[in-house]
C-alpha cells in the first residue's frame, strides 16, 4: 500500500543530520526522496567509516532515498539541477548561510523554475538578525540556546559537557521541517501556492525547553530574577563556569521535591529511572519501595526553610532501598503497581530488545553493499496508509544515471556530463 506522500518528489541537498533526517522522515511517509550530493559526498559518510564512503551514521540517516552526484560548484552542474527542479515538489536543504545563493539553489532562483515549489531551509539561527550568517551545529546551538547549561554537566576539567548521546536540536528541527513540508503540501493542494518554509536549530533548542524558557513575570519575579542577579554577580566577580553550575545546582529549587521521583538511582547491577509525573505515580512508587512518612506532595512548600532537609531525607531513603536490590527485582515490584520506571538500558542492546522487536521498530533493510541491516524505522505508524521504506541508504553516485534518465536526460548527455566531471563521484576521494 502506498504511503500518504506517494507521488510527492523531494530533492534533498543536505548533509550530516538535520536536513537528511528530514528527508528520511518524508521518505517514511512515502515520498520519492532523491539525495543530491557533491562529488565528495555527504560529510557523514566519513564519520567512522567502515568502508570508503560508508558509515553507520550515513546509513541510519539516509535510508529510504536514492542518491545522485552533481557538482554544483560549476554552472554546468547548476544547470543540471535546474533541469530537475520543475519535476520535483519539494526541495530540502541545510547548507551553510550564503551557500545556496552562491550555487544558485536559493529559493528565489528555484521558484522561478517552479512557482509552486515547496522549499525548506534548515538553518542554525534563522535568516535575519545578528547571528543569521553564523555557522551553526547542534552542539553550538545547545550552548547558545541554554540547553547545554540547563543540563548542568561539567567534565573533570570544569568545562561544559555537551549532550553527546544525540543531537537534540538537529532532530527536532528535522521533524519540524517535515511537519512544515506536509502542511505546505496541504496548503498547495488547496491554493496552488508554493512557499519557502524554514526551521532552525535555535528554535528547536528553545522548543525543547518551552515549559521553562518563556517569560512569565508573576512567577519569574520569585524564581528567576534572584537567579539572574546571583549569576550576574558571580560572573562579575570572575566565577568559573564550573562554579556557576555548582551555584545553580545548590540553589533552593522549587522542583527538587518533584525530581526525587523523576530521577535515576543505582541498583545492584545497574541503574533504574523513576518517572513519576503525577501524585498517583508518586504514590505507586512509594508503595513499591515501601516509602513512608513522605510529606513531599502537591502542598509541599518546596522553598520553605526545612525543604532541603526533608527532600534529602526522602531521596536518601529511596536511594538506600533501590541499592539493596537488583534491576529485575525492583522492576517487578514497580511494574506490579503500574509505576512509571525503566531499567537504564544500553543502546547496543536495543536492536534485540523484545519491545522493539514486538513493535518492529528496527526493521531489516537489505543494503546493496553491506547486506542485511537493522535500522530504526518510521517514527509514525498509520492505520490506513503504509509508512516506512525498505530502501537502504544510497551508495555514493548509485542512482545518478537512472534519475537523470527518468527526468529527460539522454544517454549521450549523461555520458558527456560524466566525462566533463559535472556528475559522478570524485574518483580521487
Amino acid at each position: 500500500m502506498p504511503g500518504p506522500l506517494d507521488g510527492i518528489k523531494v530533492l534533498e541537498l543536505a548533509q550530516i543530520i538535520a536536513g537528511p533526517f528530514c528527508g528520511t522522515a518524508l521518505a517514511d511517509l512515502g515520498a520519492d526522496v532523491v539525495k543530491l550530493e557533491s562529488p565528495q559526498g555527504d560529510a557523514s559518510r566519513r564519520i567512522g567509516q567502515f568502508a570508503p564512503g560508508e558509515s553507520k551514521a550515513f546509513h541510519g540517516l539516509n535510508r529510504g532515498k536514492r542518491g545522485i552526484v552533481v557538482d554544483l560548484s560549476s554552472t554546468h552542474g547548476q544547470s543540471v539541477a535546474h533541469r530537475l527542479i520543475p519535476q520535483f515538489d519539494v526541495f530540502v536543504t541545510n547548507v551553510r548561510p550564503g551557500v545556496a545563493e552562491r550555487i544558485a539553489m536559493d529559493y528565489d532562483t528555484l521558484a522561478r523554475l517552479r512557482s509552486d515549489l515547496i522549499y525548506l531551509e534548515v538553518t542554525g539561527y534563522g535568516t535575519r538578525g545578528p547571528s543569521a550568517q553564523r555557522a551553526g551545529s547542534d552542539v553550538v546551538v545547545q550552548a547558545y540556546s541554554g540547553l547545554l547549561a540547563g543540563d548542568m554537566k561539567v567534565d573533570r576539567r570544569g568545562a561544559p559537557e555537551p549532550i553527546t548521546a544525540s543531537a537534540p536540536s538537529d532532530y527536532v528541527a528535522a521533524l519540524g521541517g517535515a511537519m512544515g513540508v506536509c502542511a505546505a503540501l496541504f496548503h498547495r493542494q488547496r491554493t496552488g501556492e508554493g512557499q519557502c518554509i524554514s526551521t532552525t536549530l535555535l528554535g528547536a533548542g528553545l522548543a525543547l525547553q518551552a515549559p521553562w524558557a518563556g517569560d512569565v513575570p508573576v512567577s519569574d519575579a520569585i524564581l528567576i530574577e534572584p537567579l539572574r542577579r546571583m549569576m550576574a554577580e558571580m560572573r562579575e566577580a570572575g566565577a568559573t563556569y564550573a562554579e556557576l553550575i555548582e551555584a545553580r545546582r545548590s540553589r533552593p529549587n522549587q522542583g527538587r521535591a518533584f525530581r526525587i521521583y523523576y530521577a535515576g538511582y543505582p541498583v545492584k547491577d545497574g541503574a533504574i529511572i523513576l518517572g513519576a509525573l503525577t501524585p498517583q505515580n508518586r504514590d505507586q512508587i512509594r508503595r513499591a519501595l515501601d516509602i513512608v512518612d513522605d510529606p513531599t506532595d502537591d502542598d509541599f512548600n518546596a522553598i520553605g526553610p526545612d525543604a532541603e532537609a526533608i527532600v534529602a531525607r526522602i531521596e536518601e531513603q529511596i536511594r538506600a532501598k533501590l541499592a539493596s536490590g537488583t534491576m529485575q527485582e525492583w522492576m517487578a515490584k514497580l511494574d506490579a503497581v503500574g509505576a512509571p520506571a525503566s531499567p537504564v538500558n544500553w543502546l547496543e542492546d536495543m536492536a534485540d530488545d523484545p519491545q522493539v522487536a514486538a513493535m518492529d521498530m528496527m526493521p531489516t533493510i537489505d543494503h546493496p553493499l553491506t547486506g542485511a541491516e537493522r535500522q530504526v524505522g518510521p517514527l509514525v505508524r498509520m492505520s490506513k496508509t503504509t509508512t516506512g521504506s525498505d530502501r537502504a541508504s544510497p551508495p555514493l553516485d548509485a542512482d545518478t544515471d537512472a534519475v537523470l534518465r527518468e527526468h529527460g536526460f539522454s544517454d549521450d548527455e549523461i555520458g558527456s556530463l560524466r566525462s566533463a566531471g559535472v556528475i559522478g563521484a570524485d574518483a580521487s576521494g
